[in-house]
């Protein structure tokens, strides 16, 4: 987890290529599924402005657009979890809570923490994760790297909605700082020191301690 341009891509696919040359079975699932689900694209839609900007859907009615690609995926994910060792999964219910939650404030933002763990996990049925790495980077050092992102397959923009909003970007990193406080399966990896990123091995091998510790 963590927000747009903190390498979750990049160290989900280290992570996953070294479980397999440990021996293990893994699969890798990223979410959004643009490509995949009615859902998925449809949240393309929406990152690329189709229905107006961030302020002009509700979160409410944006994170379900979230869920609904997931509980499309839930055979998927459920079929994988019998068949492999280990799942690396690339955003999953956090990244809605930390998403959509950020346009909220104090009660408003509890109550949607609380919907969206209702939706996701008892009504959908989504299995818990065991463990959740948060990459925190600050806004500023996020958005240097998200204008070095190649093309994705959902927008041909540089930057989608979201990306573009320094001010979001930092609202988001908030949440999920408020999420991760206290959590014992949550595990949170400083990417910027000092206002330096850190080198994409160093956080590769703090990642795979912490996935080594609940072995």
């Amino acid at each position: 987890e963590g927000i747009d341009g903190s390498g979750k891509g990049t160290q989900a696919r280290r992570l996953h290529e070294r479980l397999i040359a440990g021996g293990r079975s893994a699969k890798l699932i990223s979410f959004p599924r643009y490509a995949d689900t009615l859902f998925g694209r449809t949240v393309g839609d929406f990152l690329n402005g189709r229905f107006g900007t961030l302020d002009d859907v509700h979160p409410f009615l944006a994170s379900l657009l979230y869920a609904g690609d997931r509980f499309e995926s839930r055979s998927m994910l459920l079929e994988a979890a019998d068949s492999h060792d280990a799942i690396v999964i690339d955003r999953y219910v956090a990244s809605n809570i930390a998403h959509q939650g950020a346009k909220l404030d104090g009660d408003e933002r509890r109550e949607f923490v609380d919907w969206i763990g209702t939706i996701e996990h008892d009504i959908y049925q989504l299995p818990q994760p065991d463990l959740v790495v948060l990459l925190d980077l600050p806004a500023e050092e996020a958005q240097q790297l998200i204008a070095m992102k190649r093309r994705r397959d959902y927008t041909d923009k540089a930057a989608d909605i979201q990306e573009s909003d320094g001010d979001y970007l930092a609202r988001v990193r908030q949440v999920y700082l408020e999420l991760a406080e206290g959590q014992p399966n949550w595990h949170r990896v400083t990417c910027a020191p000092d206002e330096t990123i850190r080198e994409i091995d160093d956080i590769a091998e703090e990642i795979w301690a912490a996935v080594e510790l609940r072995q």
